[in-house]
């Protein structure tokens, strides 16, 4: 009885460290989260000007009449897909989800490799694909807990790139959008070719304005920007989603441990009391034995 009572001490302590470590990694992921959340709103108000910029300047004339590459849909040969997931596990099921989402598109959507192109940003979804022998046309790991654009410039403009070249004829970012702190959801947005601006959104101006250069050499510039601003705003609202579920599966792990001291507890002192209760019928039985 007295090894099972040091096993069990043992299994309480070794428990209890977890938590600590556990729970010092909610807290991380929470500052980390707080961050994360203050840099999706900064890149909103940026997002919100160049989309406002490039609707007013379409507009200026029918967005209809242009025959610029990033605006009209072609037929589709082939997809591009960037998938978005974590380097890292300890963030329950963000990457599973994202990944079995992609897997069933790629199922229903394509009959063959040869009709789609995977850009992995993200180790664990680079190693899914090479797991699976999916060729992965580009692949970026090691990203910061807050992105710069600098980081993912390589991805975004290779993506874009792609695109422009007609290497694909269409591309979607696949990735977890964060709603709050405990809940994400997956979205696949296709983002090339740009179908998402209305005319209406443009502001009403009453003066005519002389664009030097012309409107489609500005376009020119312009909508692969527009296009790779909004590649790298998913890529803001990913990691933050990525922050919030490593928050909570630390969470779930830290109360999970202490219900396992809990359990444990009761069990080492059912097991002490049923020890004391042994040695004290032994201490009656020898005293009733020398009478």
């Amino acid at each position: 009885m007295g090894a099972s009572l040091n096993e069990i001490k043992t299994k309480i302590e070794s428990t209890r460290k977890t938590s600590q470590i556990t729970g010092a990694m909610q807290m991380v992921s929470a500052a980390k989260l707080s961050k994360s959340e203050e840099s999706a709103k900064s890149f909103q108000l940026y997002s919100k000007k160049v989309r406002s910029i490039t609707t007013d300047l379409l507009a200026s004339e029918n967005i209809s009449d242009s025959q610029n590459p990033m605006l009209v849909s072609r037929p589709v040969k082939r997809t591009g897909y960037i998938v978005i997931t974590s380097d890292k596990g300890l963030v329950g099921g963000y990457n599973s989800t994202i990944l079995r989402t992609v897997m069933q598109m790629l199922t229903d959507d394509h009959t063959d490799q040869s009709e789609y192109v995977i850009l992995a940003l993200g180790g664990t979804g680079a190693d899914f694909f090479k797991a699976r022998n999916i060729d992965v046309a580009y692949e970026l790991r090691g990203l910061s807990d807050q992105p710069s654009f600098d980081e993912v410039r390589n991805i975004v403009s290779k993506a874009v790139g792609m695109y422009q070249n007609e290497v694909f004829d269409e591309l979607y970012v696949c990735y977890n959008h964060h709603v709050n702190s405990i809940t994400s959801q997956v979205r696949v947005e296709k983002m090339l070719p740009i179908v998402d601006i209305d005319n209406d959104e443009a502001n009403s101006y009453h003066a005519t304005f002389e664009l030097e250069p012309d409107r489609e050499a500005i376009l020119d510039t312009l909508l692969p920007q527009y296009a790779e601003s909004m590649i790298y705003g998913s890529i803001i609202d990913a990691k933050t989603a990525e922050h919030a579920a490593g928050m909570t599966a630390m969470k779930t792990a830290t109360d999970n441990a202490k219900n396992v001291i809990d359990e444990l507890t009761i069990q080492y002192n059912r097991a002490r009391q049923s020890r004391i209760t042994q040695e004290i019928i032994e201490v009656v039985t020898g005293a009733a034995a020398l009478d």
